[in-house]
């Protein structure tokens, strides 16, 4: 069993690499849930769909989120109310979009919850709707927020920082209220415990697998079997692949680098898979404790994918 702690679209696309060079049902995906929010009353989870949509094959390869041929009546219907929502109310916000397609497993996720179904029983009732061999786990099925304070403006949550916002501010902290309470979602710790080997997918550190570490359990299991877990940098030539990880690397006092990457995995990870592209640092890389493995990371084609996936593994489980 290989497990496989997740974000949202470096790790889909790993998952999906993953997929073409070991049986699916053999792999673990444990996503981040800190991302989740509510707007509409409906309950949203971007990074779990995100997976969800990518390995079903579905996701709009443009955009690298939501489904492919989407449609946005809904959103546009909304422009209607704009004009005579009060000040002050949040009902109808435009900021963050919804395909109508999209719409239903919000839908479907939201009435789940409210029957008493856990987040992890919708997960699974909604992978298996998308036809999605690999299992997919939220992190917890406590609630689990991402808090970011951004410089003169306070606390925000994680997705009016990265959507409204669009990660366009800088960041004095991020904390992640509720983690310290909550547990692993039902059967993880044993995954992590247990699996043949663990990848860290090329996710943000700070905000997508952060969250994930910040469960109690999570980094003593991880640093109990450090020898067999391996991770991707997300970080290519001192660039975030996507998103804000290089700047909010930067920003919170970490050096926005393959090496800055391996300072904050060194206590739960043996090996850093970094791109060719950085070769030059991997004794920099060795030098925090880690072992550097150099392989083609950016996964332009299926094969760069897959080539990545088997050297990932051959990495974890060669200790």
């Amino acid at each position: 069993m290989i497990a496989v702690l997740c974000g949202g679209v470096g790790a889909a696309r790993f998952l999906a690499a993953l997929a073409r060079v070991v049986d699916p049902v053999d792999t673990v995906g444990i996503v981040n849930t800190g991302d989740d929010t509510v707007l509409h009353g409906l309950s949203i989870s971007p990074d779990l769909d995100t997976v969800t949509y990518t390995l079903a094959e579905a996701i709009d390869p443009e955009r690298g989120w939501g489904l492919a041929d989407e449609s946005w009546r809904a959103m546009e219907a909304l422009q209607r109310y704009a004009a005579v929502r009060p000040i002050g109310s949040i009902a109808a916000p435009m900021w963050f979009n919804l395909g109508d397609r999209d719409l239903a497993t919000h839908f479907y996720r939201t009435a789940r919850l409210a029957e008493g179904a856990t987040l992890s029983e919708a997960t699974a009732e909604i992978c298996a709707a998308w036809g999605v061999r690999q299992r997919l786990v939220p992190m917890t099925d406590s609630t689990v927020s991402t808090v970011v304070t951004v410089v003169d403006g306070g606390d925000v949550s994680f997705q009016e920082y990265f959507v409204e916002l669009r990660h366009s501010v800088p960041v004095e902290s991020v904390q992640f209220v509720g983690a310290s309470g909550a547990e692993l979602s039902p059967g993880l710790a044993e995954v992590l415990q247990g699996a043949d080997c663990v990848v860290i997918a090329p996710s943000n550190p700070i905000v997508s697998i952060g969250p994930i570490r910040a469960l109690r359990d999570v980094d003593p299991i991880l640093g109990g079997r450090r020898e067999s877990v391996t991770a991707i940098s997300p970080i290519v030539g001192g660039v975030a692949l996507k998103g804000p990880a290089d700047r909010m690397m930067s920003e919170l006092g970490h050096e926005p680098s393959v090496v800055g990457v391996a300072r904050m995995y060194a206590p739960i990870a043996a090996t850093l898979v970094i791109d060719p592209v950085d070769a030059h640092l991997a004794d920099a890389v060795e030098a925090e404790g880690m072992r550097a493995v150099v392989t083609p990371s950016v996964m332009t084609t299926p094969e760069i994918g897959s080539e990545l996936a088997r050297v990932s593994l051959r990495a974890a489980s060669a200790q």
